[in-house]
């Protein structure tokens, strides 16, 4: 009789970032609508995002720089990868823009496919992603979140105009003898599909700019994410006092305030950096992961618990612990710009 394969454990080893150059400030916006630099920081927390030059950048050119940086920090090579997956709703190509990534950075083992959750993208990669290992289909899966919403903002509306930025976020998962993702939950309800979205028009035969109720998504936000995040916790058997960090989709300052205040959560273990890049999409919690992890605040067994919201709608929540936890010293240089 044939023995069932035990399942894998996963382990996140790398983790990396990248954002153009190009700087968009409150007060530039102010010069384009109907807005100032205080209006924008009361009521989002976002003084400044970076947009994609077009003529130099793209999803797939900033994917693969965040990439680049995750691999090396993994210590890895782009060869030795078996799986690619690419969460963005702003694809350069309608077929998908995950094979060019996978070409670029010369990983030419690997499988590569684009996935579309819109903010939730990087926790439903990552839940994905971890399938594939703890089956044991995959070793080594590379996780990228890029997007460039700029493209598809009306710049005319103030409403969601200065919200939004560009920029890409990637981590390496691993197999493990020691599984490191140790909880997650993953919604939907299509029925608040028109709080937010980019609709395909009919008659025009394209499709528009993006467009939101801000008020019900905030309403969404906050009601569903601390639900989430404790059913995360609760499939980990841990408490959210048992947690380091929490990494939410950089939606809205006040959002993460609020969520926090409902989970009991310090203020302090909360990370923020919308301020500096706006409304990233998928892109937002690995850039923020990668960044933390540079600065030396994520360490290797911190317990790191994340959930992304938006378009769909759709939410979820995940529970890991950073790094080579029984392997420190084996942790690579971070990489973040």
């Amino acid at each position: 009789m044939t023995q069932p394969v035990p399942p894998v454990g996963v382990c996140m080893t790398g983790s990396g970032a990248a954002l153009p150059e190009r700087v968009l400030t409150n007060a530039q916006l102010a010069e384009m609508v109907d807005t100032s630099d205080d209006w924008i920081r009361s009521r989002t927390g976002i003084q400044e995002r970076r947009l994609v030059n077009p003529s130099q950048d793209s999803v797939a050119s900033l994917a693969t720089l965040a990439a680049q940086r995750a691999i090396a920090q993994a210590g890895l090579a782009a060869a030795e990868l078996d799986l690619i997956i690419l969460a963005t709703s702003t694809t350069d190509d309608l077929f998908g823009t995950a094979a060019q990534v996978q070409a670029r950075l010369g990983a030419q083992r690997a499988v590569a496919f684009d996935l579309v959750a819109a903010c939730s993208g990087f926790v439903f990669g990552l839940v994905t992603a971890s399938q594939y290992i703890h089956t044991g289909a995959y070793s080594k899966v590379l996780l990228i979140g890029a997007d460039a919403l700029s493209r598809w903002v009306d710049w005319g509306d103030r409403r969601t105009c200065i919200l939004f930025g560009d920029g890409a976020g990637a981590v390496v998962l691993q197999a493990s003898d020691r599984n490191h993702l140790l909880g997650w939950e993953l919604r939907s309800d299509g029925q608040g599909h028109g709080l937010l979205n980019i609709a395909y028009n009919q008659d025009q035969g394209r499709f528009g700019s993006i467009t939101m109720n801000g008020q019900e998504v905030y309403r969404f936000a906050v009601r569903c994410v601390p639900e989430a995040i404790a059913k995360a916790l609760h499939q980990a058997e841990l408490a959210i006092k048992d947690v380091d960090w929490l990494i939410l989709h950089q939606a809205n300052q006040r959002i993460i305030d609020a969520v926090v205040e409902r989970l009991h959560l310090p203020p302090e273990r909360a990370v923020s950096n919308m301020g500096a890049y706006g409304n990233t999409s998928a892109a937002s919690i690995p850039i923020a992961l990668a960044e933390w992890v540079a600065q030396g605040k994520i360490l290797p067994g911190h317990l790191v618990a994340a959930c992304g919201f938006g378009a769909g709608l759709s939410w979820g929540a995940a529970v890991w612990r950073w790094g080579r936890v029984d392997a420190k010293e084996k942790n690579a240089k971070p990489y973040f710009v």
